[in-house]
């Protein structure tokens, strides 16, 4: 049961403020100027991958529909932008009555994306579709790394169960959202309750250095552990010496242990070592965990080593190496005019420096070989190929304002696990290299 199932909120009571102040100085111009209106479609996309990730995967979807449902001011906010003059009365009045009536479609979580892909696409007024950009951008850009980092860390362990465990390693929030977006890309559990609490993630954890060094002797404390939480637990066994702390824990917990816990050494080594003095001892059912510093590579590099499952949490809570996807949200297309009935006009950012954009709005497809394998992640305005229509990406999450896209997180996990798959095999590979897929752009420029 997690706080959903108690009917407790599952985000804080207001995103409004998680936002940037031009968000709200432009809203003040454009209807100031009679430009707020104009109905106008922003897509999220990322130009480029960040350096050899060969694929990208789309988290935090759910925590943006939460995001847009809770994007209310409240009075005190609104009190906050009168008394720092922020925006003027009129601008003032149009946010007491902010709610956003429009639509939007994503990329579903879980999926992989490529450059161009877009991620996500929000349709409607400017002015409520502005000020949206930079708490979408926040929690897409944060929990697709974190997804990304997971997804690359869960095929490096091939199968092994992977523990999300950096709760201690980032803001006290974002441990939340990392959890979540790990999940999505692959872990099995988290150490984070909070997490747990709000998204009915696995749970696990058992006992830190602390423990072992507050009590008078490893014995002791191995003692207390198995007399309080039963044999099966996991016991630390790199406090004082390695091999004599596997002796204790089996002399102590028996035969039936859970498993024991490597935090430090030569990994490889150590794994090995423990492995054989374990099944010498007669415990060939107990688990080896190790932890301490993993990243994608150094699971890798342990794939030999008779280790059961792997603890993570710096590098998975900082997208190892890259926390952020560069995602922008850029505006695509708008009307000539607040007419309801004036058509879209593509449009787009043309400045050098590799920041152009394409207008119009799209729609992404993602096309196969004769073997059913991905070969191609293709984007494009216009009509939608015949060949391609059952295979569109982007899906309707939210309709004239109601979210209507919902979903388990498990149904993310699975969606991620499959979409994964289905891509080349070198899409696995840890050594750097180009995305996986190429994106196609056709019918850019024939309109929105």
């Amino acid at each position: 049961m997690n706080a959903a199932d108690l009917g407790l909120p599952v985000d804080v009571p207001s995103t409004a403020l998680f936002t940037d102040q031009y968000e709200l100085t432009m809203l003040q111009a454009a209807l100031r100027a009679g430009t707020a209106e104009r109905r106008s479609v922003f897509e999220v996309f990322t130009r480029r991958l960040p350096n050899g990730r060969r694929y990208g995967v789309v988290a935090g979807t759910g925590r943006v529909l939460d995001a847009v449902t809770n994007f209310r001011f409240d009075a005190g906010m609104l009190d906050f932008l009168r008394e720092r003059e922020i925006v003027d009365a009129a601008t003032l009045d149009w946010l007491a009555d902010y709610r956003f009536q429009g639509d939007i479609w994503g990329y579903p979580e879980g999926e992989v994306y490529f450059p161009g892909s877009p991620l996500l696409r929000v349709e409607g007024s400017f002015a409520e579709c502005v000020l949206l950009e930079t708490v979408i951008l926040s929690i897409l850009n944060h929990d697709s790394a974190i997804a990304a980092a997971a997804s690359r860390m869960s095929s490096a362990a091939g199968g092994r169960p992977l523990i999300e465990m950096g709760a201690r390693r980032t803001h006290e929030l974002a441990a939340v959202a990392a959890a979540r977006a790990a999940y999505i890309g692959g872990f099995a559990t988290t150490s984070d309750l909070a997490a747990g609490f709000r998204y009915g993630i696995p749970t696990v954890g058992t006992s830190a250095h602390a423990f072992t060094l507050l009590h008078d002797n490893e014995r002791d404390a191995f003692r207390a552990q198995v007399d309080a939480l039963g044999a099966g637990t996991t016991l630390l066994v790199d406090t004082y010496d390695v091999a004599e702390a596997v002796r204790l824990a089996v002399e102590v917990a028996g035969t039936d242990l859970g498993a024991v816990r490597i935090d430090s050494g030569d990994l490889l080594l150590v794994a090995h070592r423990v492995r054989r003095q374990l099944d010498e001892l007669g415990a060939t059912s107990t688990r080896i965990v190790v932890t301490s510093d993993l990243d994608e590579y150094a699971i890798a590099s342990l794939a030999a080593a008779p280790v059961d499952a792997y603890g993570v949490g710096t590098q998975l809570v900082t997208g190892s190496g890259h926390p952020t996807c560069s995602m922008v949200y850029k505006l695509v297309a708008r009307a000539e005019s607040a007419d309801p009935a004036s058509p879209l006009v593509p449009v787009a950012k043309k400045s050098s420096g590799g920041k152009t954009s394409i207008g119009g709005r799209k729609w992404a497809a993602r096309r196969l070989d004769g073997s059913g394998v991905a070969e191609a992640e293709v984007v494009g305005t216009g009509p939608v190929p015949d060949d391609l229509v059952d295979r569109q990406l982007l899906v309707e999450l939210v309709k004239g304002g109601e979210v209507i896209a919902r979903e388990p997180l498990d149904v993310a996990r699975d969606r991620h696990s499959a979409a994964r798959a289905n891509l080349p095999l070198s899409a696995t590979q840890l050594s750097r290299g180009e995305p996986v897929l190429p994106t196609e752009y056709v019918h850019l420029g024939s309109g929105s």
